[in-house]
């Protein structure tokens, strides 16, 4: 009995044994990295990569390359925690971060015509470097985009014809030999097949996916700025199958993302990569607190809507962001820095505020006050809340010349001068908006009664704007401005431009 006993006590411990065994083999297996470049940048660039329980192929996934097409590394954001038994992965959420920040297509150049080798040095180009090898890691590339209209093959209306990319499958040739490695890759066999799986689960045929040949090697492309594009360099100087996956840009971002996701996940099907199908997160982002160092004294806890008195000369550093969000979170110390001043010293001497955004949205906004010299060493900040808390501004819905776009809070509107401007709306989740009083400075609705709320006035910026109140007294930059009772909660800079020359 006693030998039964210690028999079974042994099979016990072998089991344990070789579960712990197994279970050491599976996390050697499955490798997660998060790697880092240019940190501490306005461009600094995350990349991460997943390496399945099984071996298999490796899809890289590419958002964010131009700023404003959100569907796109919002989707590929979901993919950056995700776990997979075969199979790999390399994301990369956010391609040009600070084009997102602006939520603009590009700051120097178009990032996705940066693949040339005939590009000027700028940040483009370091990011672009780093995404080229990345491309000789993998065995095919998803750009994620958002596009105008829908793509037809055959022109059917100003808006569905061959020339609009929405809702298409977008590759440079219908298959192709390569000829350094003379691997076979038929592109557009690949295409159809994941769009006819994503059709499938699309009820209205007005949204379905069409495989988009560009053909863009050959002399009569409509499209040879391609040449300059990422799934160009990846086909051609790499030998992956390389796609562009656009949506239309006009659908509910919640539509995009799944589109996206939808073309993601059949891709990977196609190339047995099985995972675990990641969550779509579109709620809104929330600021908890930040953590705010002051010259050599502890952190500080600084939460939205609380105001910061400093002395001149004061070193300032916020080294944390707590949010509902890990990625994609930055803080811009206005007047100071880049875009993202987050983990940067910065010795103040003006009264500033703090815009936490995530990506292109802010969320949070901290005041700045400024006053007298310091000593030495100064105590710690005083720290109190405002007249209430305010409330947190999204963006700003605009029409130009009659077209509705959103733009967000604390960037830019580019007009030519001629162009019309309508303020529509305040988007706030937070505060109803017809608590609010929405200011154009420099325009002036009905002179004989001025009362400061310009929302609804037609803008003819060609005649209806007083330079003098300008930004630079010039006429080429005017501020809107979100008043709540006397504060500013919100700001939008409208860029006036001249027109294009019609010269030859």
């Amino acid at each position: 009995m006693h030998c039964a006993r210690v028999f079974a006590a042994l099979r016990w411990l072998m089991t344990v044994y070789f579960c712990f065994l197994l279970a050491a083999e599976e996390l050697a297996a499955q490798k997660r990295s998060h790697e880092v470049f240019f940190e501490g940048s306005d461009h600094e660039l995350h990349v991460f990569k997943i390496n399945g329980k099984a071996p298999g192929r490796t899809l890289m996934l590419i958002g964010g390359i131009q700023g404003d097409e959100p569907g796109g590394f919002m989707a590929a954001d979901d993919y950056a925690d995700l776990s997979l038994a075969r199979g790999n992965l390399i994301v990369v959420p956010r391609a040009n971060f600070p084009s997102i920040v602006l939520n603009r297509r590009q700051i120097n150049h178009d990032m996705n015509r940066t693949f040339s080798e005939t590009v000027s040095a700028s940040f483009e180009v370091e990011v672009v470097a780093i995404l080229k090898r990345l491309m000789e890691e993998s065995d095919c590339m998803l750009n994620l985009h958002e596009g105008s209209g829908y793509y037809s093959p055959d022109w059917q209306a100003p808006d569905r014809n061959p020339m609009k990319f929405g809702q298409s499958i977008i590759a440079d040739c219908e298959e192709l030999t390569h000829s350094e490695s003379g691997r076979q890759i038929k592109l557009g066999e690949m295409a159809r097949a994941v769009s006819a799986a994503i059709n499938s689960r699309i009820d209205d045929p007005g949204l379905h996916f069409h495989f988009n040949n560009h053909r863009t090697k050959e002399e009569a492309s409509m499209h040879p700025e391609q040449r300059r594009s990422a799934t160009y360099y990846a086909l051609y100087r790499c030998g992956i199958p390389a796609f562009g996956i656009e949506t239309n840009r006009t659908l509910p971002l919640e539509t995009r993302i799944h589109y996206h996701r939808l073309a993601i996940n059949q891709f990977m099907e196609l190339l047995e990569i099985q995972p675990e199908t990641p969550g779509v997160r579109t709620e809104a982002p929330v600021l908890d607190y930040m953590v705010v160092a002051l010259n050599t004294n502890m952190p500080v806890v600084i939460r939205n809507g609380q105001r910061v008195a400093l002395r001149s000369g004061d070193t300032l550093q916020i080294s944390h962001i707590e949010a509902n969000y890990e990625r994609g979170l930055s803080a811009d110390i206005v007047g100071y820095g880049g875009l993202n001043d987050l983990r940067k010293p910065f010795v103040m001497r003006e009264s500033t505020r703090i815009i936490v955004r995530k990506d292109h949205i802010a969320f949070g906004t901290v005041d700045i006050g400024v006053e007298g010299d310091a000593p030495p060493l100064s105590p710690a900040p005083a720290v109190t809340d405002r007249l209430q808390s305010l409330p947190v501004i999204q963006g700003f819905t605009v029409e130009i010349n009659g077209r509705t776009q959103t733009v967000a809070n604390g960037s830019h509107a580019r007009l030519r001068r001629g162009d019309t401007f309508r303020i529509v709306e305040v988007n706030s989740a937070s505060i109803h908006p017809a608590n609010l009083k929405v200011n154009f400075k420099g325009f002036v609705g009905t002179p004989d009664r001025n009362s400061g709320e310009d929302r609804g006035g037609l803008i003819r910026t060609d005649r209806d704007l007083m330079p003098r109140f300008s930004t630079g007294r010039d006429g080429r930059q005017y501020q809107v401005v979100a008043l709540y009772d006397t504060r500013e909660v919100g700001r939008l800079l409208v860029d006036i431009e001249a027109p294009v020359s019609t010269k030859p």
